[in-house]
């Protein structure tokens, strides 16, 4: 592993954790539906990001699921943070238009 690869990941995991940090105390602060999507979609964020890192080193686990060659989670998890995005967003579009 070169030097550029460690600080990719110490930059992606370090920036994701104070990323998901703030989003949990934000959590606890809130109880806006479309808020709670964007802390939830911010913290799977960080999990795909220690689900992809894990798979640079090799720990991931890619023989459970599978659907043809790819792993379950190496499909669901890069999707499921902008799932959690585009419910938030829809919740505030949704606000927006109703009051008018």
């Amino acid at each position: 592993m070169d030097s550029g690869q460690i600080i990719y990941i110490l930059c992606r995991l370090g920036l994701g954790a104070v990323a998901a940090f703030l989003a949990i105390l934000l959590w606890s602060r809130t109880r806006d539906l479309a808020w709670m999507l964007m802390v939830i979609g911010a913290i799977a964020s960080y999990a795909e990001t220690v689900y992809s890192i894990l798979g640079i080193f090799g720990l991931a686990g890619s023989n459970i699921l599978r659907i043809g060659s790819m792993p379950v989670a190496a499909i669901v998890l890069p999707c499921l943070p902008m799932a959690f995005f585009i419910a938030a967003f829809s919740v505030m579009v949704a606000r927006k238009y109703r009051r008018h």
